[in-house]
């Protein structure tokens, strides 16, 4: 099954011409499933604290014993500042 032609356009992209903050994502998690790691990060530098931060929200949701508040914050600060960061270069870069 051709997974990649039910992927959401991005509207941003569409409308405007340019990319959004989250341009990649998408394509770097099916990277991701299919073992490219470093196409991964290419496609979209923050995959992985991406991945990371879904997955401590999961477990914020299934495992109420623990608290998840400031690790979510964190990887949430650390992904922002990656997905700005790696726009700002992508923008620069294409110019």
């Amino acid at each position: 099954m051709d997974v990649e032609k039910y992927m959401i356009p991005c509207i941003n992209k569409k409308l405007f011409g340019v990319e959004c903050l989250g341009c990649g994502t998408q394509r770097a998690f099916m990277l991701l499933l299919k073992g490219d790691f470093a196409g991964a990060y290419d496609m979209f530098p923050a995959i992985y604290t991406t991945v990371l931060f879904l997955g401590v929200l999961g477990l914020h949701f299934i495992d109420k014993s623990r608290n998840y508040h400031k690790s979510i914050i964190f990887l949430a600060i650390i992904n922002a500042i990656i997905m700005i960061v790696s726009y700002i270069y992508k923008m620069i870069i294409h110019l």
